[in-house]
């Protein structure tokens, strides 16, 4: 019988991912949250699913770079905790904002840009989530490859989310937008390339 081996960094990334939500649970339970928890709860699962769904985009070029390897192997989970957390965070906003009214939500989206592009990244990330196993894989084949590169879109589509929803003047998605560039910059096959040089220059770790 196949065992499955874990070794320390993941256990480790398993165990960071549910922090944000088990500190929100402690919170609530301290009635720590604030004057208007529903909308805290709201923006910190937003923030664990994009700071999340960066770290996914983040494991390939820091392989490019580093040559680290076991990076490649936090991709699916740091992915699928995205989508919990996404998950969670559009369950607050349709349970408490419309209490599951699903009549009132095409309204919320055409009055709210930032509603609409949010659920479409969800939407996104619900599709990867249900592919990410083996078994759709080896189903989908060569487009298995092709519907998890929408994982790029979710992340440029998220950090827009984040932009529209805050207030102007608010530096803070604006610099998740730049890190996310980067990130798919580093994508680019010219300039992977370059960097994939750069590699013979810095310590090979893994």
């Amino acid at each position: 019988m196949k065992r499955f081996k874990t070794s320390p960094l993941q256990i480790t990334v398993h165990v960071a991912a549910w922090i944000p939500l088990l500190w929100l649970i402690f919170d609530f339970w301290q009635d720590n949250v604030g004057p208007d928890p529903i909308r805290e709860a709201t923006l910190r699962t937003g923030k664990a699913a994009l700071i999340l769904l960066v770290a996914a985009l983040a494991c390939t070029p820091i392989n490019t770079l580093f040559g680290f390897k076991p990076a490649l192997k936090l991709r699916r989970p740091l992915g699928l905790y995205s989508f919990m957390y996404a998950s969670i965070h559009f369950a607050i906003f349709i349970g408490v904002d419309y209490g599951f009214n699903f009549k009132l939500i095409p309204d919320a989206l055409l009055e709210k840009r930032y509603a609409l592009v949010g659920l479409t990244t969800g939407l996104i990330l619900l599709a990867l989530a249900l592919t990410s196993t083996v078994g759709w894989q080896r189903r989908l084949k060569k487009n298995w490859k092709r519907l998890h590169k929408f994982v790029y879109l979710a992340g440029i589509l998220a950090v827009i989310h984040f932009i529209w929803l805050v207030k102007q003047g608010v530096l803070e998605p604006w610099i998740w937008a730049v890190v996310v560039a980067i990130l798919l910059l580093l994508r680019v096959p010219r300039v992977k390339k370059g960097v994939s040089q750069l590699r013979k220059l810095v310590p090979k770790f893994g």
